[in-house]
């Protein structure tokens, strides 16, 4: 944070975009720790402390490197930051995901968000079927504790299999009321999908969007060796190739 060779391409996500009347404007924007995971290793309290001093008002977790939730809510609190979402992993969505909700409770979180299936799930012709099930179950738990149940893409999503886009079926399988999408607009430019149309056909599918940048188009695919938050092709928002204006126009 100290300099921008310390962050690995800021990943930004906005929870409730707020529009001021007759401007473009986003009232709340936060940051995904994931950006910054390596300081979170070493110094828990002052990066988050950091963070705060440069003038974010919430953050997202992706992990707690061994703290407890009132631990983490009271950094929060020192540190004038609220933490409407969490990343949760997908081994984690069955029997922890109990003590998940519990977790993120006692934090103050809105929503539980699985940010990603792993790519040897992904190889089972059935997953996304199978995904769509078990984010239902969780979408209703989250709901009886008085949470949101989401998911967070990356391409792969966005790429035909068996002549169906994995994200449609999502989209289609979920209960709208139950699971919601965190829609990373980045990865879903990357992978050539247009995320206006998505805003258009799903309507309140999308409260909490990811905002980062690229260089280049980068070549995916639907599995290997893939950077999914470190390519050198990231860049600010605003310095790159995806057309924000259009984007935030259509919240």
């Amino acid at each position: 944070l100290e300099t921008a060779a310390t962050i690995s391409a800021a990943t930004l996500f906005s929870s409730r975009f707020g529009w001021a009347a007759g401007e473009h404007k986003i009232n709340k924007i936060g940051v995904q720790l994931y950006t910054v995971r390596d300081l979170m290793k070493e110094d828990f309290d002052g990066t988050i402390a950091k963070v705060a001093q440069v003038g974010y008002k919430e953050v997202e977790f992706a992990g707690y490197f061994g703290h407890t939730a009132q631990q983490v809510k009271d950094i929060l609190q020192k540190n004038g930051l609220t933490a409407p979402s969490t990343h949760v992993q997908y081994d984690e969505l069955d029997e922890k995901f109990p003590s998940v909700i519990e977790f993120s409770k006692t934090v103050g979180m809105d929503y539980v968000i699985c940010p990603w299936i792993p790519e040897e799930l992904r190889k089972s012709p059935d997953i996304w079927k199978q995904a769509s099930e078990k984010f239902n179950k969780c979408g209703e738990q989250t709901k009886k504790a008085g949470m949101q149940f989401g998911y967070h893409n990356h391409w792969f999503e966005f790429l035909p299999t068996n002549g169906v886009l994995p994200y449609d079926a999502l989209l289609k399988n979920c209960d709208p009321n139950l699971v919601k999408m965190e829609m990373d607009l980045c990865w879903a430019v990357a992978a050539g999908a247009d995320p206006v149309k998505y805003f258009e056909k799903y309507p309140g599918r999308f409260p909490l969007v990811h905002v980062k940048d690229l260089k280049t188009k980068p070549k995916i695919s639907s599995g290997g060796p893939q950077n999914y938050g470190d390519t050198v092709d990231l860049t600010e928002v605003g310095s790159g190739i995806i057309d924000w204006k259009r984007i935030f126009a259509h919240s």
